[in-house]
């Protein structure tokens, strides 16, 4: 993993719940099937390990953005289903307009550091 990499790494990780609650508006989904979307989305460049997943998944449920239940069993192995609620829809939308703020704020930032001055003669 190159520093790039890493960095990328660290800036999603910090997003992780967001990202769940992400898939999950597009419906119930259980464990492994998050962690492909997720994985699909980027095409491949960027997976969250499971065990993070998990916790996240945890978390969420712990602090009522998400629920889960048991699937039928008909359908292969039973497999834990989870669903974002109406307060994990609320915190998604407040997360993505921080996020956005925040990605402009920057981006102006780096403009700014990579633009010559005007007047300046370098």
């Amino acid at each position: 993993m190159t520093g790039d990499d890493a960095f990328a790494a660290d800036l999603i990780r910090g997003h992780t719940d967001t990202i769940v609650l992400g898939v999950l508006r597009d419906g119930d989904s259980y464990g492994f099937e998050i962690y492909k979307a997720i994985r699909e989305a980027t095409g491949g460049r960027h997976e969250i390990k499971e065990a993070t997943l998990y916790a996240t998944y945890r978390r969420l449920e712990r602090d009522g953005l998400a629920e889960s239940y048991w699937g039928d069993e008909t359908q292969g192995g039973r497999r834990k289903y989870y669903r974002i609620t109406d307060a994990g829809r609320a915190v998604y939308t407040s997360n993505v307009a921080a996020w956005i703020a925040t990605r402009h704020v920057i981006d102006v930032l780096l403009d700014v550091a990579d633009t010559p001055q005007k007047g300046s003669h370098r």
